[in-house]
C-alpha cells in the first residue's frame, strides 16, 4: 500500500503617513506606528546578570538544533547539558559545541528524557528547543514554568491552540522568549517595515508568495524496521500517535512530511513569510481561508491558498496568496523580470498602489520599486526612501538579541506572544488544507465558522506517556 497521502485538502495608523510619507518624523513613528507590541515585547522577565555567562541546555539536537547552538556558543553561551532521545545526535552535538564553545563544553551533561534534565534545573538557565514541532509546546510549556528562558525552533507550536496557550503562558512567566525566525533580526526586514508602515507603497492589498509547497502526508507509512541502537522511538514520537519505527521516513529529517509531526511547507515557512507582513501591515487573524485545490492538486492558475485579511482601521482588506507550486501571473511579475530576466527568484511581493517590495521567503534581501524606477533596488540603499527614518533598532542576530535580553540588555524582537500570533496565521491555514475546505475563521475563538469538522486540526490530542 504504501504512504497514505493526505486529501489535499488594531490600532490605527497615524493618517499623515499615508499623504507624506518622506515628511514623517522620527518621534511620530516611534510613538505610533511602532509602539504596538507587534513589534518588541512589553514584558519586563526576569535575567541572568549581564556579566555572566548564560548557562544552556540544548534540547533536540539534529541539525537545526546544533546550528542554533553553535551561534549561541559564539555568542558567549555556557553549554551544560545536551538532551535527544538519539545517543547518535547528542554526539554529533556535542562535536559540535566542542568547535565552537571550546574545552569548556566538553563536560555537558547528556540526558534522553527531558524530564530527568528538569529534575537537574539548577544546572542551567536556560533551553534551546531544536525538537521536531510535535515537541516543542510541550517542552516550552515544561520549562517556561520552570523558570528558565526559552529559545525555541520555529513554527513556536504544532496546534493553533498550543500556540495561543503558550502565547498566554509568555505573558504570566518572567522568562525571556524568542522563536526562531532567524529574518526577523535582519536590516532587510526592520528596513522594510519601516518603509512600509511610512507608506512608501501606499495602500496595500494584494502579497504573493511562491516557491514553497503546502502539503504533507496524513497517516503512517507502511511496514516497520529495527529501531537503531541507542535510539528512543517511542520518546522521539512522544505526544504523537505512535507507529512503528521505518527507516529514513521521519527520522532524521523527513519528520515535516508528516502532518503528525510537522506540517509540511506551509507551516515550516510561514513565520518566515508571513513575518514582514505582520509587522508592517498591522496584520491580525485572517477573516477567510480560501482552499485552491482538487484531488491534492493546485487549480491551476490559482494559488493554493488564500489569506484574507480584514481593513484595519484606514489600511483597506489584504490578501496573501500563497502559491504552493508554480508563480503568479506574469502581470504580478513583472517588477522581477525587469529586473531580473527569466531568472526570477522565488519570495514574497508585497504590491502597493505607490511600488512593491520583494524578499526572499526569509524577509532578506529586500528589493524595492517605486512607480517612476526602471528596476527594483535594494532597499538598504534607496534613495527614495532614505529620509523615512530608521526607529527600528539594528541588532542583526537573532541569537545574540536572546542572550542579551536573557542577560537583562534590551528585549526579543521575536517572543512567544509575537511568535504564537505569527504561528496561529500560519496554521491556519494548514487547517484548511488539512481539511480540505475553504474557511471562514474566527480567530480570536480559533475556530471555522463554517466547518466545525475542523476542530480536530485546531486542538492537538496528546499522547501522555512521555509528558511531564
Amino acid at each position: 500500500m504504501g504512504i497514505r497521502l493526505v486529501q489535499h485538502v488594531s490600532v490605527k495608523r497615524n493618517r499623515s503617513s499615508r499623504r507624506s510619507f518622506l515628511k514623517i518624523s522620527a518621534a511620530a513613528l516611534g510613538t505610533a506606528a511602532f509602539s504596538q507590541p507587534l513589534i518588541l515585547s512589553g514584558a519586563e522577565a526576569g535575567s541572568t546578570a549581564a556579566n555572566s555567562k548564560l548557562n544552556l541546555a540544548l534540547v533536540g539536537c539534529g541539525g537545526q538544533g546544533r546550528g542554533v547552538m553553535r551561534g549561541l556558543l559564539s555568542g558567549g553561551a555556557n553549554l551544560v547539558a545536551l538532551c535527544d532521545p538519539d545517543q547518535d545526535m547528542i554526539e554529533k552535538a556535542r562535536t559540535d559545541a566542542l568547535k565552537s564553545g571550546g574545552e569548556a563544553t566538553k563536560n555537558a551533561k547528556a540526558y534522553e528524557d527531558y524530564r530527568r534534565l528538569l529534575d537537574n534545573a539548577s544546572s542551567f538557565d536556560a533551553v534551546l528547543v531544536g525538537t521536531p514541532d510535535h515537541w516543542h509546546a510541550p517542552l516550552c510549556q515544561a520549562f517556561m514554568k520552570a523558570g528558565k528562558h526559552v529559545y525555541c525552533e520555529k513554527p513556536l507550536t504544532h496546534s493553533v491552540t498550543e500556540a495561543r496557550e503558550l502565547r498566554e503562558l509568555s505573558r504570566t512567566s518572567n522568562v525571556v522568549t524568542q522563536m526562531g525566525n532567524q529574518g526577523s533580526a535582519s536590516e532587510s526586514l526592520r528596513r522594510c517595515t519601516e518603509i512600509i508602515r511610512a507608506g512608501a507603497l501606499g495602500q496595500i492589498r494584494e502579497m504573493y508568495q511562491w516557491g514553497i509547497g503546502v502539503t504533507a502526508n496524513e497517516g503512517s507509512a507502511e511496514g516497520n524496521d529495527p529501531v537503531p541502537q541507542g535510539f528512543n522511538w517511542d520518546l522521539w514520537v512522544g505526544p504523537s500517535a505512535l507507529r512503528p519505527f521505518k527507516k529514513d521516513v521521519y527520522h532524521p529529517f523527513r519528520w515535516r512530511n508528516w502532518f503528525d509531526f510537522g506540517n509540511g511547507g506551509l507551516a515550516d515557512f510561514c513565520c518566515h513569510a508571513i513575518n514582514l507582513p505582520m509587522r508592517a501591515l498591522d496584520l491580525s487573524y485572517p477573516e477567510k481561508l480560501v482552499v485552491n485545490m482538487q484531488d491534492g492538486k493546485q487549480i491551476a492558475d490559482k494559488a493554493a491558498l488564500e489569506f484574507h485579511f480584514p481593513a484595519r482601521g484606514d489600511l483597506p482588506p489584504v490578501t496573501l496568496h500563497w502559491q504552493g507550486s508554480g508563480k503568479p501571473p506574469a502581470e504580478v511579475l513583472q517588477p522581477l523580470t525587469d529586473t531580473y530576466g527569466e531568472k526570477t527568484p522565488n519570495g514574497l511581493l508585497i504590491v502597493g498602489e505607490k511600488g512593491c517590495i520583494f524578499t526572499s521567503h526569509w524577509n532578506t534581501g529586500g528589493m524595492i520599486r517605486l512607480q517612476s524606477e526602471p528596476r527594483l533596488n535594494d532597499v538598504l540603499n534607496h534613495e527614495g526612501t532614505r529620509d523615512i527614518p530608521k526607529t527600528l533598532p539594528r541588532i542583526g542576530s537573532h541569537g545574540q538579541e536572546w542572550l542579551d535580553a536573557c542577560r537583562g540588555e534590551g528585549k526579543t524582537f521575536s517572543d512567544f506572544d509575537i511568535g504564537g500570533q505569527l504561528t496561529e496565521i500560519g496554521l491556519a491555514g494548514v487547517v484548511g488544507i488539512r481539511v480540505g475546505q475553504s474557511l471562514d475563521w474566527d480567530g480570536e475563538k480559533m475556530e471555522a465558522t463554517n466547518v466545525p469538522e475542523a476542530a480536530r486540526f485546531i486542538r492537538t490530542e496528546y499522547r501522555a506517556k512521555w509528558l511531564s
